[in-house]
């Protein structure tokens, strides 16, 4: 398997280069104070640093699962599992279930890509149109997956968000086929201006919805979590024990400790709604004034902005814009046409934004 080519590109950040390429959220809203609190807190039990429990710290199962039932989905504690990302949580379901085929969004999610290369699963690839993927497209490619991996809220790359009429109509078909959905939501809580309820909420007994609090939060704590019925559950512990055990444990007990603070969490989460959506906008703006050429629609939420240069390569555009000190991902490295492009608009500051656009557009007035 090849190296990811995000990756290599990533290489590239230093002082004076500014990244829209990876999926980082701003670390200048990091709740810093509040989480060194809990690690305190935490570290006043010597039982924080043993060995703990496969599916992970009791208190934030409970604290996930209320939050899925206060939503409308009920959901217990032993319907919970821990992982070390949802990353993890995607491979530790497509071991479990030893899948064949699977049928997912194109583009899509790159991580689960290459997973599903790396562990030999044919991904069966639906185009998506403007609500979510394509109706008969995936009703025809699930008869025979019976298993879909899809992204509804603010699709990476695409920032695409399912329709309430599409979400709908594809749980019918799961639920018509006797299929599964693995449903990826990590940027499911990253919306401007209103909630949508999950894809799963519909099928409980035939998902598994996969969340994070790698955007919500902060990535280098590397937690996320599966919902799903307890039988599917257990049959997961299985997989996830024989991987690595178990989740870091402090980073589980200090999410645990600062979601006892709902209030502080919410509070959190609208910080981050404004200023991501304040950054969108000044992205957006910066698009319209240096690369006009640029096609794309305003997202309604999550972190990246994705759009078209038509008749431009972007492969080789981001080597030519690197020694410019600006780097994005080509939508080629996702599935998507070779003029696509995926800018992230969380990480950097609004004044990153308008000068990476601009060098941008200057490299590419000289080509």
């Amino acid at each position: 398997m090849q190296r990811s080519f995000i990756r290599e590109i990533l290489e590239h950040i230093g002082e004076g280069v500014i990244s829209f390429a990876g999926g980082l959220p701003d670390d200048a809203f990091f709740p810093l104070r509040e989480l060194k609190e809990t690690a305190i807190v935490a570290l006043e039990d010597p039982g924080t640093l043993q060995y703990g429990s496969s599916q992970g710290d009791l208190a934030l199962r409970k604290a996930i699962a209320g939050a899925y039932t206060r939503r409308g989905v009920p959901t217990r504690s032993e319907e919970i599992l821990i992982t070390s990302g949802s990353q993890q949580a995607l491979d530790i379901i497509c071991r479990a279930l030893s899948l064949q085929s699977v049928s997912v969004e194109t583009p899509s999610y790159l991580g689960a890509l290459r997973l599903f290369e790396m562990l030999n699963i044919s991904a069966d690839k639906i185009e998506l149109d403007d609500e979510g993927i394509a109706k008969e497209g995936f009703e025809q490619s699930f008869t025979y997956t019976k298993t879909a991996y899809l992204i509804p809220d603010f699709q990476n790359p695409s920032s695409l968000r399912y329709s309430r009429s599409r979400r709908k109509q594809i749980a019918q078909i799961i639920q018509e086929q006797k299929g599964i959905l693995i449903e990826d939501a990590p940027y499911s809580e990253l919306y401007f201006h209103r909630f949508l309820p999950p894809i799963s909420g519909m099928i409980p007994n035939q998902s598994y919805h996969l969340g994070s609090f790698s955007k919500s939060l902060a990535p280098g704590l590397r937690i996320g979590w599966i919902r799903a019925s307890r039988e599917r559950i257990d049959t997961l512990l299985a997989v996830r024990e024989a991987m690595d055990l178990h989740s870091n444990t402090l980073a589980q007990k200090m999410i645990a400790l600062w979601l006892e603070r709902p209030d502080a969490h919410w509070k959190h989460l609208e910080l981050l709604r404004h200023n991501y959506r304040a950054k969108m906008l000044r992205m957006a703006e910066a698009l319209e004034r240096y690369l006009p050429a640029f096609r794309f629609s305003r997202p309604g939420g999550g972190m990246f902005l994705y759009g078209t240069l038509p008749g431009v390569d972007t492969r080789a555009l981001v080597r030519a814009c690197i020694p410019h000190g600006v780097l994005f991902v080509p939508g080629a490295e996702f599935g998507g046409d070779p003029d696509t492009i995926r800018f992230n608009y969380t990480h950097p500051s609004p004044e990153e934004i308008d000068e990476g656009i601009r060098r941008i557009a200057e490299v590419l007035g000289k080509r």
